[in-house]
């Protein structure tokens, strides 16, 4: 096997593992659908990127949706509140999603829900709804008192088939599935499926008790949380949020990462590039004051996967210049402070070691670190470079800090990431 061919199969495995382990640009059809953007004082305090339905070398239910079955989905909460709604989205479905039951409850142990907390969710003052393939929907509030870090259970049964589900791959969290109508079970027993992904489900809104502004965390597989334990929320905008808490100043910071997203390019597998996704995932955030974009590295790695033999994984293969990401990034910046959001820039972490890494793909990075250290036009900035690299060669991870693959954080290395994040800095 040539060096180039096990230089695939490595990354390969990376993006495997990370794929399954309001405002009206984020709901154009305002027609009927209410913005997420509206109403008494809503903060978005939990959201999902939605991506297209795909295939997977693990199993996920997404092209073949749900039928006469309950999806159960454990979220934990940043910031606390006193009355709470969920959005759904069927951007990318096919067909409309009809949703009969919808319910949402505090967490207990695995699938069961903690007695007494359970509510029904309606959407327009009715049970079962209707989300037409292409758009999103809010639903009615519901009464439902939330601390920081609470974990809640949403909970919904699809009667009829829904077609390709609309999801966000890397949940590194367990989703529930039921046979039959379990919306409202209080225990666990009739949930024996389960999968690593979570299904319509982008978004958990509060009436907070508290106003400080969101956060939204804004990137690929090192926001998304590759490498980090599963059902442990131990990804950096969890320990951010945690670190936030224990200061007694919790506020919402919210994961609007993909893994394998780029910055200026396409995938179906990875997402719609950034540039084109951060209307939706950033400025379509109810609350949002502040964000931080950890982005670059998929654009100038990927292309470099070009020389080994192809897969349709990662396709397409540009030769993305610095230059080309300098730019995306200008524009993200530029997008962000119309809408008066402050904008913190990270710098991209070492990859030496990995697949991604050859002199090529170095100078890259350090062209662009170079540009957001020194020339961007961020509000701040944090030096993740300098904060994840080891002692013994700049160029690489920190041992301590290395998944395994040279390239993803392991829990110690997003706390490092969290850590580094100064709160002053959040606006």
């Amino acid at each position: 096997m040539s060096s180039a061919t096990r230089r695939l199969l490595t990354v390969t495995a990376i993006t495997v593992c990370a794929l399954l382990t309001g405002a009206a640009a984020a709901f154009p059809d305002t027609a009927r659908q209410p913005s997420a953007a509206t109403g008494p004082g809503w903060s978005a305090t939990w959201t999902a990127a939605p991506q297209r339905p795909s295939t997977s070398f693990a199993p996920n239910w997404s092209q073949q949706g749900f039928t006469r079955q309950t999806v159960r989905q454990i979220v934990r909460i940043s910031a606390g509140g006193k009355a709470a709604r969920i959005r759904l989205s069927n951007r990318y479905g096919t067909t409309p999603l009809t949703v009969d039951q919808a319910t949402i409850a505090r967490t207990d142990r695995g699938a069961a829900i903690e007695p007494g907390s359970l509510r029904h969710l309606t959407a327009r003052g009715k049970r079962t709804f209707t989300v037409p393939a292409g758009t999103d929907l809010v639903t009615d509030p519901v009464p439902l008192h939330l601390a920081a870090l609470d974990s809640v259970t949403i909970t919904f049964f699809a009667a009829q088939p829904t077609g390709p589900a609309t999801y966000h791959a890397q949940a590194l969290a367990t989703t529930y599935r039921a046979a039959g109508d379990h919306a409202a079970d209080v225990g666990a027993a009739a949930f024996t499926d389960t999968s690593q992904s979570w299904y319509y489900l982008t978004g958990v809104d509060m009436i907070p008790t508290a106003r400080r502004g969101g956060v939204v965390t804004f990137g690929a597989s090192l926001t998304d949380g590759a490498g980090s334990s599963t059902d442990a929320n131990n990804r950096y905008p969890d320990e951010l949020a945690e670190r936030l808490a224990a200061a007694g100043t919790p506020r919402a910071v919210l994961n609007q990462g993909i893994a394998g997203n780029r910055v200026t390019v396409d995938s179906a597998w990875f997402g719609d590039k950034a540039t084109a996704r951060f209307r939706r995932d950033v400025l379509g955030q109810p609350g949002v004051r502040t964000v931080i974009i950890l982005a670059g590295i998929n654009d100038i790695g990927i292309g470099e996967l070009a020389a080994a033999p192809p897969s349709p994984i990662f396709a397409p293969y540009p030769d993305v210049s610095a230059g080309q990401v300098i730019a995306g990034l200008r524009e993200l910046i530029q997008l962000a402070h119309v809408k008066h959001l402050r904008v913190i820039g990270a710098t991209v972490m070492p990859v030496k070691g990995s697949a991604y890494y050859t002199a090529r793909s170095e100078a890259k990075r350090e062209a662009i670190n170079a540009w957001i250290r020194t020339s961007a036009p961020f509000d701040a900035v944090v030096d993740l470079d300098r904060v994840t690299a080891s002692p013994a060669d700049r160029d690489r991870l920190n041992p301590a800090y290395d998944s395994g693959d040279h390239l993803h954080l392991n829990d110690a290395g997003y706390r490092a990431i969290a850590g580094a994040i100064h709160p002053a800095d959040l606006g």
